[in-house]
């Protein structure tokens, strides 16, 4: 595994330094490292998503592992790097890993090529919001994920109702998968140290995969735009609510099986 000195060593050679437009902290806690390659637990051969490889210290260890590496890199620096270092044992994709705030690289599409893949990541903080909802709705051959994210996103995507972090996020994460903190990471763990604490976390995908109902994105939305209001302020506009629905209750007072009913109730109304 590489060193932290080995890290700066990497960059040094090439004249470079690490570059915050691109969230670039790099992980190189060996003990973090091993924590999340057990929690992945990879098979040999899986298709393994890697957002952010960097210099490769994870991507070692996923090669190692006879994984099918489909690395994103956005740093044509260390892309440049990660081509010379790996060559054909991965698939290096250069450029962002999102085409929109609501859509994957093309190309990293096409790499998975609708086999069933996971992604195993330090996540560039920056992306990784977008990205894990992208993974969630739109790619159900997405297995799972096990990636470290800013503490603040994994109680966020975590969170129980009747708290400050219960949020569109929490509910749409939970309704597709289940949600379990693996470790806490300091920010000594990174170079340069964030100024956040981060989490190692695993999504593991409800199976089936259950049908997302009609009518509650939009609920959602809706609601958690206006959170401060309450829900007969600021869903009857739009919405039926049920007669006998609460109308001051706040939107993160909801449970996520009390938004499904008041979805399925929008069908049942129609």
């Amino acid at each position: 595994m590489q060193t932290l000195t080995e890290i700066k060593a990497i960059l040094a050679s090439r004249g470079l330094r690490p570059k915050h437009r691109f969230g670039q902290n790099f992980l190189h806690d060996h003990n973090v490292l091993r924590a999340l390659m057990k929690a992945a637990d990879i098979r040999d051969g899986e298709v393994i998503l890697e957002v952010g490889p960097g210099t490769g210290a994870l991507t070692d260890l996923l090669v190692q592992a006879n994984a099918q590496v489909i690395a994103c890199e956005m740093d044509r620096d260390l892309a440049a790097f990660n081509r010379e270092r790996f060559g054909q044992r991965i698939t290096l994709i250069e450029g962002d890993c999102l085409a929109t705030k609501h859509s994957l690289n093309p190309l990293i599409t096409a790499a998975i090529n609708n086999r069933p893949f996971r992604m195993i990541a330090n996540l560039p903080y920056q992306a990784a919001t977008p990205l894990i909802a992208i993974l969630l709705n739109d790619f159900p051959n997405c297995m799972g994920m096990h990636v470290t994210i800013q503490r603040e996103v994994a109680q966020r995507l975590n969170a129980a109702p009747d708290t400050s972090e219960m949020g569109l996020l929490s509910v749409m994460a939970q309704f597709y998968a289940r949600i379990n903190m693996v470790a806490e990471i300091r920010p000594g763990s990174f170079w340069p140290e964030p100024e956040v604490t981060s989490s190692i976390i695993e999504l593991a995908p409800h199976q089936p995969r259950p049908a997302l109902p009609e009518h509650l994105h939009a609920l959602l939305e809706c609601a958690f735009q206006h959170r401060r209001k309450q829900l007969g302020s600021s869903l009857a506009t739009h919405f039926k609510l049920p007669p006998d629905f609460d109308r001051t209750r706040r939107p993160e007072t909801l449970s996520l099986q009390e938004w499904i009913s008041l979805a399925n109730f929008q069908i049942a109304s129609e």
